[in-house]
């Protein structure tokens, strides 16, 4: 009923940028948040940037001034404009978004499947 589906990933050069696109779709009555978590490989999954829909922003300390996060409330999509991008940010990225669905009676989170960005040196 609720999908979030990525797009964005590929293979970039240590220095390079991509942008990641997350659209979410279904029978969604409010999203409270949206955000972008990566997970590395042998390691945890962890927070990259949030956004609410008031458009507060949170970044991990290692990629604020590199990272952007933006959204179209209306749309229900999220961005990352990632620069500078170094290997280590080399990870599966994934979409998620914090919202109430039609029929639900709370707020629940939601992830999409992940676009994996690699980052060569």
């Amino acid at each position: 009923q609720v999908q979030l589906v990525e797009s964005g990933g590929g293979l970039v050069q240590a220095g390079g940028s991509l942008r990641l696109a997350c659209a979410a779709s279904g029978s969604i009555v409010s999203i409270s948040s949206m955000g972008w978590y990566r997970q590395a490989q042998g390691k945890q999954r962890e927070l990259v940037a949030t956004i609410t829909s008031g458009d507060s922003t949170n970044y991990a300390d290692s990629i604020e001034g590199r990272f952007t996060i933006s959204r179209d409330n209306a749309k229900n999509t999220v961005s990352l404009q990632m620069n500078s991008l170094k290997p280590e940010d080399t990870a599966i990225y994934y979409c998620n978004a914090f919202l109430r669905h039609v029929g639900g009676y709370y707020y629940m989170n939601y992830w999409g499947k992940g676009t994996l960005v690699t980052v060569s040196s």
